[in-house]
């Protein structure tokens, strides 16, 4: 086994491998409908915009899919919508927006722990959270895993509390068969380049739910009702045609894109597992996990190295990593007001401390697979060696 770049040896790769690089449809399926717009002048709110929403209702199945500046904004004005106040159960163990979305709506978030293995909020934590200042639940399916969707319907029903999924790592993603969308009151996506369904910038808000899709998109014009007032505080939160074109282009690559990606992820699940201290998301059977990010999660003791050991071990092989979600968000300086005592999220925090996401594109060779695996497995065995490197 070569020495790892760590330790003076060369890196297993010439070419930095990236942790992400978006999959893009070509300029020549794209140029008509940018053609056409720029003829017309229609740039926003035009038929391409309206084009892309249905496509995406179909594909997901559901009636409504409102398209929106963002994932964040999907999820603020959904909040809004709703009529959020009180306490919001919420994992930690997100991305910031789906927290900052909610003080924007004036909710306050309630922070309860994962589980550990599917990285997803933990429906025990749910039930033990619910009180009856409660005013809704938020989940989120991390890296694309499908959350416990019917055992958190349950749970809102009996509450008589909405349930909003940030699927913002969803497109591709699919619940015992059927794509991850048409759950809860309101799911929001994220389109954006890290995402396997891109627009460049934007979001979708999927719901079944005509009232709250009239609201979302009265929302997404200032909260402007059509007459020049205003039926509440809304934003900017309009997508550009571009942006819909693109996504639009790009949703015939998404199912393409998600079949790619689990395969990648068998390939690394079947090698990394092979070492001691590698364990891996899991994913239930019945679903289908879109792999916006494929994580591991380190154990020093058996591994050798600690989660940061190792990242820098595969930086210097030029291998990005990113270690997703540390500090998890109720250690963020802005929500600290609302963080639960020390000892309240274990597995929130123990994921924070371990969890590392390595390369995974929608088009990958399998040459690339095979040398994350090789610096992962080489860093491995010279463990004892790069530890006593990084001490001295």
């Amino acid at each position: 086994m070569k020495q790892p770049a760590i330790l003076g040896g060369s890196p297993l790769t010439d070419h930095p491998i990236r942790l992400v690089r978006p999959v893009l449809p070509t300029l020549d399926t794209m140029l008509p409908d940018v053609s056409d717009t720029l003829a017309t002048g229609m740039v926003t709110k035009g038929r391409y915009l309206a084009a892309f929403e249905q496509a995406v209702a179909e594909h997901l199945g559901v009636a409504h899919a409102v398209a929106v500046s963002s994932c964040t904004t999907g999820l603020a004005l959904t909040y809004k919508a709703l009529g959020l106040r009180g306490s919001v159960i919420v994992p930690s163990f997100t991305f910031m927006a789906t927290v900052s979305a909610l003080i924007w709506a004036g909710a306050t978030p309630r922070f309860v722990d994962v589980d550990p293995r599917t990285t997803n909020i933990d429906p025990d934590a749910v039930r033990a959270a619910l009180t009856p200042d409660v005013g809704a639940i938020v989940a989120v399916h991390n890296f694309g895993n499908p959350a416990a969707v019917d055992a958190l319907q349950a749970l809102a029903a009996d509450a008589g509390v909405p349930l909003i999924f940030d699927a913002a790592h969803g497109f591709g993603a699919q619940y015992q068969g059927r794509p991850v969308g048409g759950f809860g009151s309101a799911e929001s996506f994220s389109l954006s380049p890290t995402k396997l369904l891109i627009a460049g910038e934007g979001g979708i808000v999927a719901t079944n739910d005509a009232e709250l899709a009239r609201k979302l998109r009265v929302g997404r014009e200032y909260g402007n009702d059509g007459n020049y007032g205003s039926e509440f505080a809304g934003l900017n939160a309009r997508m550009a045609e571009y942006n819909a074109i693109l996504g639009r282009h790009s949703l015939d690559q998404l199912e393409t894109a998600a079949a790619n990606r689990n395969e990648y992820a068998d390939y690394y699940r079947q090698r990394l597992t092979q070492l001691p201290g590698i364990d891996t998301q899991h994913v239930d059977a019945a679903n289908r996990c879109s792999y916006k990010d494929f994580s591991i999660t380190v154990a020093a003791e058996a591994f050798g190295l600690h989660r940061d050991q190792l990242a820098r071990a595969l930086a210097a092989e030029q291998i990005d990593t990113r270690a997703y979600y540390d500090p998890p968000v109720h250690r963020h300086a802005a929500y600290a007001a609302f963080a639960p005592p020390a000892d309240a999220l274990p597995h929130t925090n123990w994921l924070a401390a371990h969890s590392l996401s390595l390369p995974i594109h929608s088009a990958m060779d399998r040459t690339t697979l095979e040398l994350v695996c090789a610096a992962i497995e080489r860093i491995h065995h010279a463990a004892p060696a790069i530890r006593q490197a990084l001490a001295d």
